[in-house]
């Protein structure tokens, strides 16, 4: 609402200055910062008189029992600011913002109904898997045909772009690309839901991740910068990148109190919204490999927990005896498990994210 303001910009030239999606960004974060502090306090009281607490389950690391009762849920605050934040910086007449956040709420309300359902019930199965994938892979599909129907940028919808290479391209077949979009969508809002198990690990990478997004968003928007590096030039991408920075602002606001020892934990209210924010990012940037490697944490994560389900499964069948490759998947758990404190894991962790991060941006250049 406040790009508006240029319009007065006859009246002050301190008005043009809403005219630039940089600045309205650098707003974004901080409005986002200081939403989540002021309302974090406020959110976490009330939890606790609601007694909306963690349901921990009882074959995790031991060190994690202590942790059963703090208030959850708090995902809601890193919708809330981020909301907020980009309701008042951004252009809500452009599409890529539109999109994020319904996205936003979309997601965040799966988690919602599955953090409530947990603290109904006392126990750690909230909403049932498969209602969970049907709510993740319906907006997915949603979302792929209206892409299909409507798309919002000068190329095909169903066009993707390579890492590292500027001249090469994957087209999908349409009905290939809708399910490709549900699939990005449903896996990485899983993909942070499994890394969301350490206080603030799942918090600072996407925050990391998003931000890393803003980036791309700003030159796939921008004709010179992305004319320079290759990219596919997305008119109006720009305000993604403001909305990114306003999810970043609001994760890192979050991490204020869910640091360890956490205040409050994100839930899947948090996690869902999270990975499926991301995603819908990758697909409207046309850069979904490229989420390979932003989120490569996320990934490793994933990895660990299929590759220990798969191994365990085989090794139980052709032996008679299941056998495990990590201590305890997801992997943080497995790092755990090994002795290493908590703050390192995630510490450790968040400096992964970061090279991943670097490693994306180079692939601006590399190409």
């Amino acid at each position: 609402m406040l790009f508006y303001l240029q319009q007065f910009s006859d009246v002050s030239i301190v008005f043009n200055l809403f005219r630039y999606q940089t600045f309205r960004a650098a707003g974004a974060i901080v409005t986002a910062l200081l939403v989540a502090f002021f309302v974090g306090p406020m959110l976490i009281r009330r939890l606790r008189r609601l007694r909306v607490g963690q349901v921990v389950r009882d074959s995790g690391p031991e060190s994690h029992l202590s942790k059963a009762g703090t208030p959850t849920m708090g995902g809601t605050l890193i919708i809330l600011a981020c909301a907020v934040s980009t309701l008042l910086w951004a252009r809500l007449d452009n599409p890529y913002t539109q999109i994020c956040l319904v996205a936003l709420l979309w997601m965040g309300g799966i988690g919602f109904m599955d953090d409530y359902l947990k603290v109904v019930r006392k126990q750690t199965e909230g909403l049932v898997a498969r209602f969970k994938l049907l709510g993740q892979y319906s907006f997915g599909l949603a979302l792929g045909v209206f892409l299909v129907i409507r798309p919002i940028s000068p190329y095909p919808s169903e066009w993707t772009s390579l890492p590292f290479f500027a001249d090469q391209m994957v087209v999908f077949w349409k009905p290939v690309f809708v399910v490709f979009v549900a699939t990005i969508i449903a896996g990485f809002s899983n993909a942070v839901n499994l890394t969301d198990g350490l206080d603030g690990l799942a918090t600072g990478l996407a925050a990391i991740a998003a931000a890393t997004f803003a980036v791309f968003a700003y030159v796939s928007g921008n004709s010179i910068f992305s004319g320079y590096l290759g990219l596919f030039h997305l008119p109006g991408a720009g305000e993604m990148a403001i909305f990114a920075l306003a999810l970043a602002g609001g994760a890192i606001g979050f991490l204020w109190y869910n640091a360890h020892p956490a205040s409050v934990f994100m839930g899947d209210t948090g996690s869902l919204a999270l990975g499926g924010v991301l995603g819908v990012m990758s697909i409207l940037l046309k850069s979904e490999f490229l989420l390979v490697i932003i989120g490569g944490v996320f990934v490793m994560e994933t990895l660990s927990v299929m590759i220990q389900v798969g191994v365990y499964k085989y090794t139980a069948r052709t032996t008679g005896e299941g056998r495990r490759v990590f201590r305890m998947a997801p992997v943080h758990h497995h790092f755990e498990k090994l002795g290493w404190p908590e703050t390192q894991v995630v510490v450790r962790f968040w400096i992964l994210g970061v090279l991943c991060a670097m490693v994306a941006f180079a692939t601006l250049k590399i190409r």
